[in-house]
């Protein structure tokens, strides 16, 4: 197949949908197809690579990228919306002089964008497929950013049903999402579930016996947003006797919107704030981790999967998560038995839990362990791919596509 992705981030941006979007890429080249990339020039979670004013290209790991220009801006509603018109421009301007593939898998966010993926396939008949890695419009309303009575934000629903409606397919990141989709009159077969994948597979689970002699480290990895509820696990960290006394650090690596925030509650010394660590950077920070902590905001709607959860599990870093104990990542944790969890609603159940977990290195080590076997088998590039591989086979050839799946497992098969 030739495959055009279309993702507003990629490679080299070190966190958020970049990394994810790298990994299918180089991994349905590997499996034989014919892989190219329009996206943004670099620019999440801040604008550390310049500016770009004119269209450019490049090649990451034997893929063809063509990076757009676009408006830098992501500190408030408007401005990100901004960000995202003027990416639509470019790749509007782009669009007529792009190969024709086969199919195009594109990337939401950027929302308004997908309005250059329609146009594009009706143009040139070509079908296409939604990933859908944040359902906007729920995230805006959640966190504030658009008022959930305004115009703007009745348009945005409106628009984005019609993407849904567009595409051949919407591969959605869990089930949550997948309900969240048939609950607003998209057919349930029109929607694949497949998890993110891990931007990088460690051989091997975290070794955490060979920790035993540090005080323990919860990392706290990705962006600092308004949803995380990063603020109160600070408070609560620091409130923490148990976690002072045995010498515990909270590492929050990152950076966003509320990074500020965060950093004006921290009155401790064992809670540090390096920033954003980029490639090769992060490995000595994931293997100093003692637990991986996954935090959302109690009153949110679930309008993403974060994808750090996959990435401590891929490294066999414990988890410990505070969400919604109802939410997808709980799921996950509990199913997969690679953690804890606890009631966001209550962030002092999370510094009591870590307080006893940090100090059980054996029930540390079996968690790390079984959370690495489960990514091992859905969030490794390789599986995520075939997963793609399959859908996009799908939509282009169903009968060809089940016969060459015949016998092979499916991969984060849809659920009903």
């Amino acid at each position: 197949m030739r495959v055009q992705l279309w993702s507003s981030n990629y490679d080299p941006e070190p966190q958020g949908i970049a990394p994810l979007s790298a990994a299918v890429a180089k991994g349905l080249k590997s499996l034989g197809h014919e892989v190219s990339v329009v996206a943004a020039h670099p620019h999440y979670p801040a604008p550390a690579w310049g500016r770009a004013f004119r269209p450019y290209r490049e090649v990451r790991d034997d893929v063809p990228v063509l990076r757009l220009p676009l408006w830098f801006g992501r500190d408030s509603g408007r401005a990100r919306i901004r960000q995202d018109l003027s990416f639509t421009v470019s790749q509007a301007v782009a669009a007529v002089s792009l190969d024709r593939p086969d199919i195009i898998l594109a990337v939401s966010p950027s929302m308004p964008a997908l309005s250059v993926v329609m146009a594009t396939s009706r143009v040139r008949n070509v079908p296409w497929v939604m990933w859908l890695q944040d359902i906007v419009t729920d995230g805006a309303a959640t966190t504030g950013q658009l008022s959930d009575d305004g115009a703007l934000l009745r348009a945005a629903r409106r628009f984005e049903r019609s993407t849904y409606r567009s595409a051949s397919r919407v591969v959605a990141i869990s089930d949550a999402f997948r309900d969240n989709l048939v609950g607003k009159g998209v057919p349930s077969d029109h929607i694949v579930r497949i998890f993110n994948p891990t931007s990088r597979m460690a051989e091997a689970p975290n070794d955490i016996a060979a920790l035993a002699d540090a005080p323990a480290t919860i990392l706290a990895m990705g962006n600092i947003g308004h949803s995380q509820g990063l603020d109160k696990i600070v408070d609560a960290f620091q409130g923490s006797d148990e976690l002072r006394k045995a010498g515990t650090r909270l590492l929050i690596a990152g950076t966003g919107v509320e990074a500020d925030h965060v950093a004006s509650r921290i009155t401790s010394d064992a809670v540090q704030m390096p920033g954003v660590f980029y490639g090769d950077e992060f490995v000595p920070v994931l293997r100093s981790a003692s637990i991986g902590l996954v935090s959302q905001r109690p009153d949110i709607t679930e309008f993403n999967l974060p994808s750090k959860l996959m990435n401590y599990m891929a490294w066999g870093i414990p988890v410990l998560a505070s969400v919604d104990p109802h939410s997808e990542t709980a799921r996950i944790v509990r199913d997969s038995g690679a953690g804890w969890v606890t009631d966001a609603a209550r962030p002092a159940d999370f510094a009591a839990l870590a307080s006893r977990v940090v100090a059980d290195r054996d029930a540390l080590a079996a968690a790390g362990r079984r959370g690495f076997d489960y990514a091992q088998q859905h969030f490794s590039p390789e599986a995520v791919s075939r997963g793609f591989e399959r859908v996009l086979a799908d939509v282009l050839n169903p009968k060809r596509a089940l016969r060459a799946f015949e016998g092979v497992p499916e991969v984060a098969a849809p659920t009903t």
